[in-house]
């Protein structure tokens, strides 16, 4: 019976513990917030982008405002969740959010002004687009072409919650544009790999050759096996 209930005890501190954590890991995401709240301002917009590094498809970049004080317990990195999860996820910050904004780069305009501008293009877009105007930009690792006040942070999407977001937003979004894609092209496997340089999606576009939608620029400089696609 001592046994069991130490057991027991020993169950509760691991639960408190793993919550706890949990808590910590949700505030140190608000840490850039709460300055910024305690400075008086409240319309914080997180701003991240998906597809700059694919070989298929238009990049996007979503546009995020939350509550002042509210925690979405579970909201990180895109890139650190589970498809399920992110869907969840979407859901609710679509529910709560302030606003949200979505921008969209296609191929032609990767093409014609390089990857990095059509980035930096989406999230303009993205900003422009919400229903309320931001006092404040947090942005992972860029900066947004607009007369608003920024914050560019390394791996933002991992320290800032209205960036994680955003990613989420943004993830999700090109997700299910690639699925799209995916019964258009079938043959390639977009809805698997989406659009990123996998040994399976080079095999594709070297035997099936590039679709309209595969960005030229990014597979001239891919050889595979020896062989330059262009």
């Amino acid at each position: 019976m001592r046994k069991l209930r130490f057991s027991r005890r020993l169950f509760s501190y691991i639960i408190i513990g793993i919550l706890g954590q949990q808590l910590a890991g949700e505030e140190k995401m608000l840490e850039y917030e709460r300055e910024l709240w305690d400075r008086g301002i409240g319309r914080i917009a997180g701003v991240d982008e998906v597809g700059r590094g694919c070989l298929f498809g238009d990049v996007v970049a979503a546009a995020v405002i939350l509550p002042e004080g509210v925690v979405l317990e579970g909201v990180n990195d895109s890139k650190k969740l589970s498809e399920k999860k992110r869907e969840a996820l979407y859901d609710v910050i679509m529910d709560c959010a302030v606003a949200v904004g979505i921008g969209v780069v296609d191929v032609p305009t990767i093409e014609k002004i390089n990857i990095k501008q059509a980035a930096r293009l989406a999230m303009r877009q993205a900003v422009e687009k919400l229903t309320v105007k931001p006092d404040m930009l947090l942005v992972d690792a860029e900066k947004v072409d607009l007369p608003i006040e920024q914050m560019a942070l390394i791996h933002g999407d991992a320290l800032s919650q209205s960036i994680a977001a955003a990613s989420i937003v943004a993830k999700v979004t090109r997700d299910r544009m690639c699925r799209h894609w995916d019964t258009q092209y079938p043959e390639y496997g977009i809805a698997i790999h989406k659009g990123y340089a996998t040994a399976y999606h080079r095999e594709r576009i070297i035997e099936f050759g590039p679709s309209p939608l595969h960005r030229k620029t990014f597979l001239k400089k891919i050889a595979y096996e020896q062989q330059v696609l262009f």
